[in-house]
C-alpha cells in the first residue's frame, strides 16, 4: 500500500481503518507496516481528525487483539505445529527450545522486551500461548510494550507530522 492509498482509506473509514490495519499488522500480515501506519495515524490526530487520545486508544486496544489471537493460536495449536516444524527442520530444534525455555525464565519480563523490537514484537505471542503462561500477566506485559512501541510511531506522526514517514519507512 501506498502512502495516498492509505490516506484515501483514512479519510473514507476513518478509525474504523485504523484499528482494522493495526490489528492486521499486529498479527504480522505481509503489506501493514507499522512505520507507516501509526505515524499516520498520529497526523491525522494532529490534523484534528481524532484526538491523540483516541488514537492511542485504538492502536493500543487493535494490538492487543492481534496480540491475543496470536497467543491463543500458539495455545491451542503450538502442541500440534511444534512436532510438525521440527520434523521438517529439524536443525532449529535446539534453537526453538532454548528460546522456550528463555521465554518461561523472563516471564512477563521477556515478553514485555520483546514487544519493543521490531518483528519479535509480534512473533512473540505464539511462544508465550505455547509455553500457557498466565493471561493476564501476559496481557498486561504485552499492553505495557505495546503502548510504549505505538505511543513512541503514533506520536511521532503527531509532533513530527509528514516528516515521520521519512524517519520510519
Amino acid at each position: 500500500m501506498d502512502i495516498q492509498t492509505l490516506t484515501s482509506f483514512f479519510l473514507q473509514y476513518g478509525a474504523i481503518f485504523i484499528f482494522l490495519i493495526v490489528l492486521f499488522e499486529y498479527l504480522n500480515l505481509p503489506g501493514f507496516p507499522a512505520g507507516v501506519i501509526m505515524p499516520m495515524a498520529g497526523i491525522w490526530a494532529a490534523k484534528g481528525n481524532i484526538s491523540f487520545l483516541a488514537a492511542m486508544v485504538i492502536t493500543v486496544s487493535a494490538g492487543l487483539l492481534g496480540s491475543w489471537i496470536l497467543y491463543f493460536f500458539g495455545r491451542i495449536g503450538g502442541a500440534l505445529f511444534l512436532p510438525w516444524y521440527v520434523k521438517r527442520f529439524p536443525k532449529q530444534e535446539l534453537l526453538i527450545q532454548k528460546n522456550l525455555e528463555l521465554l518461561r525464565k523472563k516471564g512477563a519480563a521477556g515478553v514485555f522486551i520483546s514487544k519493543l523490537i521490531p518483528m519479535i514484537r509480534t512473533v512473540i505471542s505464539i511462544p508465550a500461548g505455547m509455553i500457557k503462561m498466565d493471561f493476564l500477566s501476559y496481557s498486561i506485559s504485552s499492553a505495557g510494550g505495546i503502548f510504549i512501541w505505538n505511543f513512541v510511531l503514533v506520536g511521532a506522526g503527531y509532533w513530527m507530522g509528514d516528516a515521520a514517514l521519512n524517519l520510519f519507512t
